[in-house]
């Protein structure tokens, strides 16, 4: 006859807690190893406790995501630094569904519905600094006390109160375009692709907002654009330019998918033809506002593209 230990029914009840804890670390950092790892280590450091120090956690729960703060703030930092290296714009990497795909147990893709894990909202989070993304993002999003959130940050609780304020004014000051309903982004979405296959630079521009930017991630392997794009003009230009470049369409093979909850295309990696360029695998998100597109986020970073879940093509 089996027994159970304490740590047994610990171990159980992390895994009620896991996809939170995995959720919270995304959120924190915008990779997905990263957000494993960052579970993982809190289990390790649960399953490492002796009984009295398991017994004094009143809240398992509260203390799990703490935990996980505490350990992507030093995985923030250390990507602040390795940063300072990187070829071009970042992005976070992006959690991507086939259209109509059934319900998946990947608690990431079923987190991404949360809005504030669309791409949008994400990369204004990247902007913060990283004791400002995770005071802001375990009071606002999780509700964790600021007595805890200083223990993880090593401050006082008022130091961490201002953290939290000043990333909570940026985000704000930054006003990263709220989640449309599939069904409102959809029609913006076909009618860009129709005005790129057309080449119909008037048409593309008409459908970009007036504050629009463009952000590519490829960290120098691959093409796309280094720096932030702004403006209707420019992006249409960029765009097409690079397009022409690609053989004639190139842009029927996309395939509509799900980005962090959002409607974007998936482009498979394609040979060089015909003098036109080898196309890169990508994953482009759209964010939209006011019937118009706002943001494109072109990611061709092979290394933040190796986990995605590929439509069937």
């Amino acid at each position: 006859m089996s027994t159970t230990t304490a740590l047994d029914d610990y171990a159980a009840e992390f895994a009620v807690h896991r996809p939170h804890l995995i959720r919270a670390a995304y959120r924190l950092t915008g990779t997905r190893a990263d957000a494993e790892d960052a579970t993982q280590e809190a289990w390790l450091r649960l399953s490492g406790l002796d009984d009295a120090g398991r017994a004094a956690i009143r809240d398992l729960r509260g203390w799990l995501t703490a935990v996980v703060g505490r350990i992507c703030l030093d995985r923030l930092r250390s990507a602040a630094v390795q940063r300072e290296k990187y070829v071009g714009e970042w992005l976070p990497e992006p959690i991507v569904t086939p259209v109509g795909a059934p319900a998946s147990e990947d608690p990431l893709e079923a987190a991404v519905r949360d809005d504030g894990l669309r791409m949008a909202a994400m990369v204004v989070l990247d902007r913060l600094t990283p004791e400002q993304r995770v005071a802001f993002v375990l009071h606002d999003a999780f509700a964790v006390p600021f007595a805890e959130i200083a223990d993880a940050l090593g401050c006082s609780p008022a130091a961490a109160r201002q953290h939290a304020s000043r990333g909570r004014r940026a985000v704000e000051d930054s006003d990263p375009p709220a989640r449309l309903d599939l069904a409102q982004q959809q029609p913006v979405l076909e009618k860009f692709v129709v005005a790129l296959l057309a080449g119909d630079i008037r048409a593309v521009t008409e459908l970009l907002h007036p504050d629009v930017v463009m952000i590519g991630d490829s960290n120098g392997r691959t093409r796309t654009s280094r720096r932030m794009i702004t403006g209707p003009d420019k992006v249409a230009r960029f765009v097409l330019g690079v397009l022409a470049k690609y053989a004639p369409g190139t842009m029927e093979l996309g395939r509509p998918v799900l980005v962090n909850g959002d409607l974007g295309l998936w482009l498979p990696q394609l040979p060089a033809a015909g003098g036109y360029l080898a196309l890169d695998e990508r994953v482009q998100t759209f964010s939209v506002r006011d019937g118009r597109i706002v943001g494109v986020y072109d990611q061709v970073n092979p290394e933040k593209l190796t986990r995605i879940t590929r439509p069937e093509q």
